[in-house]
């Protein structure tokens, strides 16, 4: 069996393990906090997109709702067939 001739020194060792951990937690805290702020952020953003497309909606009816006002509005020549 093949050994190291260099020897551990265990308390290093896991204080360096410790170190590692302590750091990968750290950056995964921050790593969730941007996703949770990355989340609000899209949240607002699928907002502002619902609202722009309820007001096109809305724009289009009221042009629709225009334009039958306006048709109704003209005055008809009787003496005009209708087809």
């Amino acid at each position: 069996m093949w050994r190291s001739a260099k020897r551990l020194d265990i308390a290093a060792t896991w204080r360096a393990a410790k170190a590692q951990f302590a750091a990968m937690a750290a950056e995964l805290a921050e790593v969730k906090r941007e996703r949770d702020e990355l989340r609000v952020a899209l949240a607002e953003l699928r907002a502002a997109v619902t609202a722009r497309w309820e007001a096109e909606n809305r724009l289009a009816c009221l042009y629709r709702e225009r334009a039958i006002a306006r048709a109704r509005a003209q005055a008809r020549d009787p003496a005009t067939l209708l087809n």
